[in-house]
């Protein structure tokens, strides 16, 4: 495949975002700091915004008390000073939530959450992971009532819901309310009493419940739990609402509910298990790892690389550190398949990157990747080198990440993608551009093409057949395919309000 040379595209991050991460504790005397450790494990699913709110029943008043801290930045920038876990956010119950913008401007700090506020039931908060696909129609509904927004999320609509449901009790006044949204959500949201947990029709997102001696937890993936020395117990069901409460405390016991009686349509997230979630985490109940390396076999078998001179050897490098697992997978395959491949260190990446800006100048572009990757020239130099990645979005970030290995002088430089191209925005709580930003896109859908593009001697993707082969289906699981195959398995409402293209 020849190369082309082109002019660095403008700089773009390359990367799926992913929505937001959850947790919940329900019933301990540290809640607080446990849900900071929560919130540092689950860093990698929004690094935006944190907040954190505490409850707290204050025996002399008789009163329960909400405690709230929220702020731009990484969990360790947000808390800082430990008197504000410590002294400020108080209580033996807290909800936290580390964000990435998808519905709501980015740089409005009203839109951190959990949102929280005070109405004829008490006080309550509330943490959401996932995108509403009817946001806007309830929006508008509640703004030509009179309802007043503090914020442009999506998320804010569930709690005017909730606090203009006419139900007497405060569980079925949050029934009320997530019986009239739609699209992804993962909940945790926080009363004066109860610790709630709730989770969509369809399961888009994950959500686990975790328990340690009397407590409970809840988190957006079992990583949450790992650091705390909590034991991961089940799932939240797509449908389910999980109750924390009086009984809890006494019996140990939690409450199921169904939001409605609707039944459970699961279509999981597939990219939970290709990108965004930690390999250590186990989501929708199966290990990532073990999917992620199934998926760098099925790549070795209906894609590998024959080098020019069948005498080279074959190195395959992984991009760090999403690929890291699947790029064992395609070399283990690759040997039972008889080829000769090894498995080398061939790109280093920085931890501790500062702010990148946006310049136009091109030499500035071309440092974007150089912060974040650096090439061991020893391991590339005269070698076919295969990089295996985990997915591609704009192809901008790719696309210079060739650039640089070849400056390292290989032979040959193949470039394996353990799914399919990307072709459709996410409406369920992923961050992709729009269609025309894809390269998948602009490239007509033609693999060959998007290689000439990004300057490789091959490409190879995943079909999806090929990708939902190596996924889980012991209980029958279903998968959203939508960003790779535009089927929508929730109706989607995609019009912007003017409020909301001004935010």
């Amino acid at each position: 495949m020849a190369r082309t040379e082109t002019p660095l595209p403008p700089l773009q991050d390359d990367k799926p975002k992913e929505h937001c991460a959850v947790f919940g504790v329900f019933g301990h005397p540290r809640a607080s700091q446990l849900t900071y450790y929560g919130l540092l494990a689950l860093q990698h699913r929004g690094q935006e915004g944190s907040g954190i709110v505490s409850s707290e029943f204050d025996a002399p008043g008789g009163k329960h008390r909400f405690h709230v801290h929220k702020d731009f930045g990484l969990v360790n920038d947000v808390y800082r000073d430990d008197r504000i876990l410590s002294d400020l956010l108080r209580g033996d119950s807290a909800i936290g939530h580390n964000r990435y913008s998808t519905a709501g401007a980015a740089n409005n700090k009203s839109n951190v959450q959990p949102f929280s506020v005070l109405y004829r039931s008490g006080n309550i908060a509330v943490g959401h992971n996932g995108n509403l696909t009817n946001f806007r129609a309830i929006r508008k509904r509640l703004q030509d009532e009179g309802t007043i927004f503090q914020t442009t999320s999506d998320t804010e609509v569930i709690l005017h819901l909730i606090a203009r449901s006419r139900e007497e009790r405060q569980i079925d006044q949050i029934r009320d309310a997530l019986a009239q949204i739609a699209g992804a959500f993962s909940l945790v949201i926080l009363t004066d009493t109860m610790l709630v947990a709730a989770r969509d029709h369809a399961g888009f997102r994950p959500l686990a419940i975790g328990r340690k001696g009397d407590a409970y937890f809840v988190a957006s993936e079992t990583v949450g739990f790992d650091i705390i020395d909590a034991e991961y117990v089940r799932d939240v069901e797509p449908g389910e609402i999980v109750v924390f409460d009086a009984e809890t405390r006494r019996t140990g016991a939690v409450r199921s509910l169904r939001i409605d009686n609707r039944p459970a349509e699961p279509h999981y997230c597939i990219f939970e298990f290709i990108y965004f979630s930690r390999p250590d985490s186990q989501i929708f109940g199966h290990s990532v790892d073990k999917v992620r390396r199934k998926l760098g076999k099925a790549l070795a078998d209906s894609r590998p690389v024959v080098p020019k001179d069948p005498a080279d050897k074959v190195i395959v490098i992984n991009v760090p550190d999403s690929s890291n697992t699947a790029t064992m997978g395609y070399v283990q395959q690759t040997h039972k398949n008889g080829g000769n491949a090894r498995l080398e260190i061939g790109l280093i990446r920085s931890h501790y990157i500062g702010r990148t800006f946006i310049q136009p100048s091109q030499d500035v572009r071309e440092n974007k990747v150089k912060t974040k990757f650096n090439t061991v020239k020893g391991v590339l130099k005269d070698r076919v080198v295969v990089i295996v990645d985990d997915s591609i979005v704009r192809g901008t970030t790719s696309k210079q990440l060739v650039q640089l290995i070849r400056q390292a002088g290989p032979k040959e430089v193949h470039f394996r993608v353990t799914a399919p191209p990307i072709k459709f925005p996410c409406h369920y709580g992923m961050d992709f551009p729009t269609g025309e930003e894809l390269i998948a896109n602009q490239c007509g859908g033609d693999v060959e093409k998007i290689g000439l593009e990004l300057g490789v001697d091959s490409i190879g993707y995943l079909t999806i057949d090929d990708m939902l082969s190596a996924a889980p289906h012991s209980q029958g699981e279903q998968y959203c395919t939508a960003c790779f195959s535009g089927r929508y398995p929730v109706p989607v409402d995609t019009g912007q309000t003017k409020e909301e293209n001004e935010a």
